[in-house]
């Protein structure tokens, strides 16, 4: 086969432009830094590089996103708990020093206080947020857990509750006691120390007072019937009496339930329902029957409230609640007694979530501020009769008394004595049963603070591990995409020596043809 200069010319040609493209092959390599820049390059490595950056994202978003959100979520969290805890620490402590029967007045003025600013602050806490999302509210990450300033909303409540939640409560009956100043002790003539006395009763204390007073509660259980089976029950209030209301017998309203045996009485002030002893009986029998599904200790109370002052905790955090202002329901399944607990979690690894939140109703008991308030009504009750009996010691040493008045302050006295001995009697066990009731909301407290000490160890751990997939996959990443520098740095001059070596050697031959022999 004769090679004509043209062929030489066509193939010198086609060697040179094959080089070229293979000089800007390495050329664009250099200039982007990867293997490839389109997936027909190597289809091999285009499909191995998106599942590479794919995952180096999602590790990514893991690592230096979705971690350290939860681990901010955790960190306020345990701070707000350890908050609570010395908080409730502290109402141990107060509760230990009024336990002490040989305390001054000034004492139990400084423990009064004391108690009172605790109380407002332990609800307080339960509103710490995250990002403006409280970290206790549930779902309801935009809703604070207390009411932020007074509200008239009425909301109707049903707490559930069991029969150890069903205690007792010393009431003093001091008459006109209270009412007797320098001016008209003389009016209180008659009374006398067989005047003052204390009652025992049963209640179901409500999580809230100042409950509404024109909506009687309904308690709700399950009982059986003279047949044995199992049917749905209900105790209606029979009456409804403030703690300083008295009755068509002249009884408050301790009084009237501690001597009628089939009584609700409903005390909106003080968010008690005094029953009497029927009624005490008959719910203390309730137990869940091994052989049902449901849950048959379940006691349903259910009443309004209406009136919210700033501090107080929002009912859609803890129970079943209709918003009657607004017509929204809260956490229905909350009747079941299971009702689902409002768990947020977050992605922080393939296929794994950790828990971050706590819910108020797991840490920031209803009962705390409700112990609390008694104390203080029982601390406060004891200051009154303090008052009243310094008032009568002063009156008896005025020397222009008469007999008869001084006789009449006497008897006075007498009975102020013995209010005073009963009420602190009643504050000594308010003070004894705080420490225990507050001892169990430190533990509450204290576990709450294990389970995300718990969560922020697995999460540190969850952390390093996504820390070295992090640097795995990258590093695949990279020798899967990125070029050796070095290597093609050199690939590329040689590529460019060819080329000028070819252009030199083509424009040699090119110059000698058919005509030069002729």
């Amino acid at each position: 086969m004769r090679i004509t200069n043209k062929i030489m010319q066509n193939n010198s040609l086609s060697n040179i432009n094959a080089n070229k493209v293979y000089q800007d092959k390495l050329s664009t390599q250099m200039s982007t830094q990867k293997k490839i820049s389109k997936a027909s390059d190597d289809p091999v490595v285009a499909i191995r590089a998106l599942r590479l950056r794919s995952s180096v994202t999602e590790i990514t978003q893991y690592y230096s996103k979705n971690i350290p959100d939860a681990e901010s979520w955790l960190d306020v969290t345990e701070d707000a708990l350890e908050n609570l805890t010395s908080i409730i620490t502290d109402m141990i402590t107060q509760c230990t020093k009024g336990a002490n029967g040989d305390l001054t007045t000034e004492d139990r003025e400084i423990i009064l206080e004391q108690l009172k600013a605790l109380g407002d602050e332990v609800y307080s806490t339960a509103n710490a947020d995250y990002a403006g999302r409280y970290v206790f509210a549930g779902y309801r990450t935009d809703t604070p857990i207390s009411f932020t300033s007074a509200s008239t909303d009425n909301y109707t409540i049903t707490e559930i509750i069991d029969s150890s939640a069903i205690d007792e409560v010393t009431h003093i009956n001091t008459g006109d006691l209270l009412d007797i100043n320098s001016s008209n002790y003389s009016t209180y003539d008659s009374l006398s120390e067989t005047d003052i006395s204390s009652v025992s009763v049963n209640r179901i204390r409500l999580a809230y007072d100042n409950c509404n007073a024109d909506s009687v509660p309904v308690i709700s259980y399950t009982s059986r019937d003279a047949d044995g089976n199992l049917v749905d029950s209900q105790f209606t209030t029979t009456a409804v009496m403030n703690s300083y209301d008295k009755s068509a017998d002249g009884e408050d309203p301790y009084t009237y339930a501690a001597n009628n045996p089939d009584a609700v009485v409903y005390v909106p002030d003080t968010g008690e329902l005094l029953l009497g002893e029927n009624v005490y009986n008959e719910l203390m029998a309730t137990k869940d029957e091994a052989s049902t599904s449901d849950n048959e200790a379940m006691i349903q109370v259910t009443y309004e409230k209406n009136d919210w002052e700033e501090g107080d905790l929002r009912p859609e955090h803890y129970y079943y609640c209709k918003n009657n202002t607004t017509g929204i329901e809260y956490n229905e399944d909350y009747l079941s007694g299971d009702g689902e607990t409002q768990i947020i979690e977050y992605d922080v690894g393939f296929n794994q979530t950790i828990r971050v939140n706590s819910t108020a109703s797991e840490c920031f008991k209803t009962g705390i501020g409700r112990e609390v308030s008694d104390i203080v009504n029982a601390m406060q009750e004891l200051a009154n009769i303090e008052t009243v009996m310094g008032n009568i010691e002063s009156m008896l040493e005025d020397e222009s008394l008469s007999d008869d008045d001084k006789e009449i302050l006497e008897a006075q006295l007498d009975a102020a004595e013995k209010a005073y001995t009963l009420a602190k009697d009643k504050c000594q066990e308010a003070f004894e049963s705080g420490i225990t009731a507050f001892q169990g909301y430190l533990d509450d407290a204290n576990l709450c603070i294990t389970d995300t000490g718990t969560r922020s160890k697995k999460l540190e751990l969850i952390e390093s591990r996504m820390q070295s997939q992090k640097t795995t996959f990258e590093t695949l990443k990279s020798e899967n995409e990125d070029i050796d520098i070095t290597e093609v740095a050199i690939q590329l001059t040689s590529a460019e020596l060819t080329y000028e070596a070819a252009l030199m050697a083509t424009s040699k031959i090119m110059q000698t043809s058919l005509l030069n022999f002729i």
